[in-house]
């Protein structure tokens, strides 16, 4: 009897820290039997490219949902960044100014919801909400809501490869490991899960409320900057209205992947996983010839029940962890 309780709780606890890993697996083996090309070096590497740039900006997502926050406008501020992006290097036919640029755009949108949030205490829910509706309408504004074309090999950020791999997954890789190590083996990593966690135990520890909060933003903005340049670059074009719905897509890689609404809880490499897994799920209806309308209807049904499953475990655990 003891054995079986054992192994009970054996497997509850292997299930609750790597469940998003033993799906990651079982979507693997159920693509695998649904369609034969699916398991293919080519097609893993199209799912790679496609899914590098809200992969990406889902990585800034999680430090900030961790910290108990969230980051409506990261569709727009690509955008932006993007755009203006594409535009210096136009002007200066200089990539590495043009991509520096990029990144700096996203920081200074950030920084500025971040402050915000941070001096006039308002929900990051609105602020974020108001900075994609303002960094839409800056990007419009800009080009007169016309696309920017010819923009010669300012492509090498997202069209390139090296060694067989895309540009953007090494960004992504890149990006996964930086990320990894913020959260795991710094003091903003701490941080960010004592104030997700609890916010007013963070505050009387010493722990620099506003600061962390801004830098978690500013970071974020990094990212989301970075995920502009690359996406311009992969469609050879400056398109103001693009990244439309991609915050959303980011949040829900980082939200099967495990990060918590509620705050305080989260990891890097689940979000990746998380993110693969809405790759999977992406790749195997268009092989299977499900139209876009129905695939929307389905994420949208998995993200309802990630968000469900969140709020479950997050009250088992407060039951089964009275104060």
């Amino acid at each position: 009897m003891d054995l079986k309780r054992a192994l009970r709780r054996g497997w509850s606890v292997v299930s609750s820290k790597y469940s998003i890993y033993l799906v990651l697996v079982a979507m693997l083996v159920a693509n695998t039997i649904l369609s034969p090309v699916f398991f293919s070096a080519r097609n893993f590497s199209n799912i790679s490219r496609q899914i590098s740039i809200t992969t990406i900006i889902a990585f800034g997502q999680t430090m900030l949902i961790i910290a108990g926050m969230i980051d409506l406008a990261s569709g727009s501020v690509m955008a932006l960044a993007g755009l203006l992006a594409v535009a210096i290097y136009k002007a200066t036919g200089s990539l590495m100014l043009a991509m520096a640029a990029g990144i700096v755009i996203g920081m200074a949108c950030n920084a500025i919801s971040g402050l915000v949030v941070t001096k006039f205490r308002t929900p990051s829910f609105i602020a974020t909400l108001a900075m994609q509706t303002s960094a839409r309408g800056v990007a419009l504004l800009y080009t007169a809501g016309q696309n920017i074309y010819e923009i010669g090999n300012f492509t090498v950020f997202g069209q390139s490869a090296v060694m067989g791999l895309p540009t953007p997954v090494i960004f992504m890789l890149g990006v996964t490991a930086l990320t990894w190590y913020l959260l795991n083996h710094t003091r903003f990593g701490r941080y960010l899960y004592a104030i997700g966690g609890n916010e007013e135990a963070a505050r009387a520890s010493g722990i620099q409320i506003n600061k962390v909060k801004m830098t978690a933003f500013v970071a974020s903005g990094a990212l989301v900057g970075l995920s502009g340049v690359l996406y311009m670059s992969r469609v050879n074009a400056g398109l103001p209205n693009a990244g439309v719905g991609f915050e959303f897509d980011a949040m829900t890689a980082a939200v099967i992947g495990g990060t918590s609404f509620s705050g305080g809880v989260g990891t890097a490499m689940g979000t990746l996983a998380g993110a693969f897994i809405m790759g999977f799920l992406g790749n195997i209806m268009n092989l299977m010839g499900i139209g876009s309308y129905m695939q929307q209807i389905i994420k949208g049904g998995i993200i309802a029940l990630a968000v469900a499953y969140d709020i479950m475990f997050k009250s088992r655990r407060a039951g089964s962890n009275p104060a």
